[in-house]
């Protein structure tokens, strides 16, 4: 049995295959029972043959599980699919989305470090940067996602990360990767990405020259809603620093949901093209509606950046922002008319979602951070599911006649 955080390799007779087979079957622990589906490991610790084994599985020097807080196998299975579908030498999975990027901070990052942030990125990741990590030290500045010029001119000697999400939540901006990490390398920085909204069906990152990339599990590797979790992926040597910081800080992933997480691996491709299409479908739309100002989506060739999304992306996402008439107000009237979508802030689910983002997942930023990342009153996010399109867009219209 190979120790947990070996996780990035693949069995020899998978080396080579499609990223459709690595989704199903990398990262496969059979037991002698022999199981044809991955098996559930649900114990919180192990049973070694003598003192000395336990002495060895302690310190590292032989090969076994310990306690499932850092070795489990059903864990391991997700962290070397989720790392074969990246592209990465190992995946290390953590408890939440927000715990995987608290992860990669606290792990590579030290007091009087430097790190630059895009300004469009999730709430809650300005939130922690401003509010927790700044008080231990750290040294945060923000950038406007795509403005590359930006990026360059706010590197100083001790820039340690540069942290982006794109596509961004929840105006779908996008930077590019390959520009952007030539630039951070050229300052001794390494590139993260959130490659939460497109996952590894439609863009991975780390082949484009980013250092690491994070995941909210919770979203589309999911894709049912059902459980909470994160990853981070990226070379050993990085991943084994988050290890020790997980092994000893505890914000690791439960069995059973590294179990949900690596089922839902199986399908995310098939699921992500079916989000993209119905997502593409409602855009265009939109477009087209009275009450509408405004449609943010980067498979519209309307978007800015719809050359560059073409260029690095397999699909344009499953989340359509728009703006509409009436501020705050006509916002809110249009989330309440729709029947068929759920008024929720989660995304990535097989059932569409709806949100106001200036009031729920970027509630807690100030007026002029909202302004600063695009988030406007007249926001409305949607996420979009699996439903039959045609049901989806008579619900919007539910929507735009309210208002």
């Amino acid at each position: 049995m190979t120790d947990q955080w070996d996780a990035g390799r693949l069995d020899s007779d998978l080396e080579g295959v499609g990223f459709d087979t690595l989704a199903v079957r990398a990262g496969q622990h059979r037991t002698p029972e022999a199981e044809h589906s991955e098996a559930l490991f649900l114990t919180s610790s192990y049973v070694f043959r003598t003192a000395a084994d336990a002495a060895g599985r302690f310190a590292g020097q032989t090969p076994g599980n310990v306690y499932s807080r850092y070795t489990n196998p059903t864990v391991r299975a997700f962290e070397t699919r989720l790392a074969a579908m990246e592209g990465a030498e190992q995946a290390v999975a953590t408890s939440t989305g927000m715990s995987a990027l608290l992860a990669v901070v606290m792990s590579l990052c030290s007091a009087g470090d430097h790190v630059l942030v895009s300004q469009s990125v999730f709430g809650s990741t300005i939130s922690l940067f401003e509010k927790y990590f700044k008080r231990f030290g750290l040294q945060v500045d923000y950038v406007p996602l795509a403005d590359l010029a930006g990026w360059k001119g706010g590197l100083k000697a001790n820039t340690k990360l540069l942290i982006v999400e794109s596509p961004s939540n929840p105006l779908a901006e996008l930077v590019d990767i390959r520009a952007l990490a030539d630039i951070a390398h050229e300052g001794g920085a390494m590139l993260v990405v959130d490659n939460c909204f497109s996952t590894p069906a439609l863009q991975q990152p780390l082949k484009l020259g980013a250092d690491i990339v994070f995941h909210s599990a919770t979203k589309f590797i999911d894709g049912q809603g059902r459980c909470m979790g994160g990853a981070v992926a990226g070379r050993a040597e990085q991943m084994n620093e988050v290890v020790g910081f997980l092994r000893t800080a505890g914000p690791t992933l439960s069995p059973f949901n590294a179990w949900v997480f690596t089922k839902g691996l199986e399908t995310l491709k098939l699921r992500m093209r079916a989000h993209c299409e119905s997502a593409q479908a409602l855009a265009e739309w939109l477009e087209h509606q009275d009450g509408v100002q405004k449609v943010h989506y980067a498979g519209l060739p309307s978007h800015p950046q719809h050359e560059l999304a073409k260029r690095q992306m397999s699909g344009f996402g499953a989340v359509v922002s728009f703006e509409v008439e009436g501020g705050q107000e006509g916002a809110w009237r249009f989330i309440d008319a729709t029947r068929v979508i759920s008024i929720t802030t989660n995304l990535g689910d097989s059932k569409t979602t709806i949100a106001h983002p200036a009031t729920t997942s970027h509630g807690r930023l100030t007026p002029q951070e909202r302004e600063a990342a695009g988030i406007r009153d007249s926001l409305i996010r949607v996420a979009v599911g699996l439903e039959d399109v045609a049901d989806l867009q008579a619900d919007l219209a539910r929507g735009l006649a309210a208002l």
